[in-house]
C-alpha cells in the first residue's frame, strides 16, 4: 500500500491506530509482564478448549453473584485483545481460583502478579480508547490524531511512583511513537489541525511551530489559486504590445491584493471562537463558508481524511463475508450493490 501510494499524486497519510498498535506490541515484547500474559494465556486456553471446566467456570460465576460470561482470549492479530483478556481475568479473579484449586496443571497469577496485570491494564486503556477514536466513521478523525497522540504521550510520561517496569514500558513506548511519528505525514496533520475550530488553538504543537503551521496554511491557498488561474491564463488571448505596461502593473497590484485578502482570511479564522470539543467541525465549516470562503474547500478536504484504515479494512471484512465460494459467479456490479447495502444497513443499527 506504501509502494501504491507513492506513485499516486494523493498525499498518504498512515494509519495511526496500526501505528498505536504496533507501538503497544514493541512494547510488550521482553517486558516485564511477559510471564504473567503468558499465565493468563494458559488459563483462558483451559477454559476455551475444556468443555467441563466452561461449565464450572460459569457455576462458579452464579454463586459468586456475577454475570456468565466467556474468558477473552489475547490474538496477535486483534486489537486491543489483549487488555479484554486482563480485564475478564481479573473481573473472575475468585471464581477462576475456587475453579483452579484442583487443578495441578494450570496456575493463577500470583497477588502481585495481578497487581502488575491491574497495572497493566491502566497504561493499555488509552491505548483502546484512541483506537476506538480513530477508526470512528461518523466523525471528524483526522484533525483528531496530533491532539490524540499528544494526549497519550503526557499520559505515558513516566512519574516517581512507578516501578521500574512501568518506567520501562512508557518509556519504549514514547520512544517508538517518536519514530514513527517521524516517517508519518505530519505537514498534512498539522494543517487538519489547524482547520479544525475545536483545535484550532494548536496546543497540540509546540509553540516555536504554530507559526509555521499558519505560514503552510496561507501557502496552501496562494498555491491552489495559481494552479486554479493557469488554466484560464492560457486560454487568454495576447494583448496588444503597447498595453503591456500598464497591464504588468495592474496584474502586480491585483497579486497583491489578493495575497493580502488570503492572510487576512486565515487571520479572520484564527480570531473566530474555537468550539466545545462535542461539536461537529464540519457543521461548523457548513455554517460560516460564506464568510471564510477561501479556507472553507480546504477544510472539508482536510477534515474528510479519515485518520485510519479502518473503515476501508470493515469495508473489505463486510465484502468477504459476501463474496463466497458457493456465490463464486456474483458479477461485480452485484457484489458493489450488496456491499454497499449492507454497509448502509450496518451503519443505520
Amino acid at each position: 500500500m506504501i509502494a501504491a501510494a507513492r506513485q499516486l499524486p494523493f498525499d498518504h497519510v498512515p494509519c495511526f491506530a496500526h501505528s498505536l498498535q504496533r507501538s503497544v506490541t514493541v512494547s510488550l515484547h521482553d517486558s516485564a509482564f511477559d510471564n504473567v500474559l503468558a499465565k493468563c494465556r494458559k488459563v483462558v486456553g483451559n477454559f476455551k478448549h475444556s468443555p467441563a471446566s466452561a461449565a464450572e467456570l460459569e457455576q462458579q460465576q452464579v454463586e459468586h453473584g456475577q454475570k456468565k460470561e466467556s474468558l477473552m482470549q489475547d490474538v496477535q492479530t486483534r486489537w486491543n485483545s489483549t487488555l479484554d483478556m486482563i480485564k475478564s481475568i481479573r473481573r473472575n479473579e475468585q471464581p477462576l481460583r475456587d475453579v483452579l484449586t484442583t487443578n495441578t496443571k494450570i496456575v493463577m497469577p500470583t497477588t502481585a502478579e495481578m497487581d502488575k496485570l491491574q497495572r497493566l491494564e491502566t497504561l493499555l486503556e488509552p491505548c483502546r480508547y484512541l483506537t476506538e477514536l480513530l477508526g470512528g466513521e461518523k466523525y471528524v478523525s483526522c484533525s483528531v490524531a496530533l491532539p490524540a497522540f499528544c494526549h497519550l504521550s503526557r499520559v505515558m510520561e513516566s512519574s516517581d511512583d512507578d516501578p521500574a517496569y512501568v518506567t520501562k514500558f512508557k518509556s519504549t513506548f514514547r520512544n517508538d511513537m517518536e519514530t514513527r511519528k517521524g516517517i508519518a505525514n505530519i505537514a498534512y496533520l498539522k494543517i487538519a489541525t489547524a482547520l479544525d475550530p475545536r483545535f484550532k488553538d494548536l496546543k497540540c504543537i509546540p509553540r516555536a511551530e504554530r507559526s509555521e503551521v499558519w505560514a503552510s496554511v496561507t501557502n496552501l491557498v496562494k498555491e491552489q489559486r495559481v494552479i486554479a488561474e493557469k488554466p484560464r491564463e492560457e486560454k487568454n488571448s495576447e494583448p496588444p504590445k503597447k498595453k503591456l505596461t500598464l497591464l504588468a502593473v495592474s496584474s502586480e497590484s491585483d497579486s497583491e491584493q489578493e495575497e493580502d485578502s488570503i492572510e487576512n482570511s486565515v487571520r479572520r479564522y484564527r480570531a473566530e471562537p474555537a468550539i466545545s470539543s462535542d461539536s461537529c467541525p464540519l457543521e461548523w465549516w457548513s455554517k460560516h463558508a460564506g464568510s471564510h470562503s477561501r479556507l472553507a474547500p480546504y477544510a472539508q478536504k482536510y477534515l474528510a481524511t479519515p485518520a485510519t484504515s479502518i473503515p476501508c479494512e470493515r469495508l473489505f471484512s463486510l465484502a468477504g463475508h459476501i463474496v463466497q465460494k458457493k456465490r463464486a459467479s456474483l458479477s461485480s456490479e452485484n457484489v458493489n450493490n450488496l456491499v454497499c447495502l449492507s454497509n448502509w444497513l450496518s451503519a443505520e443499527e
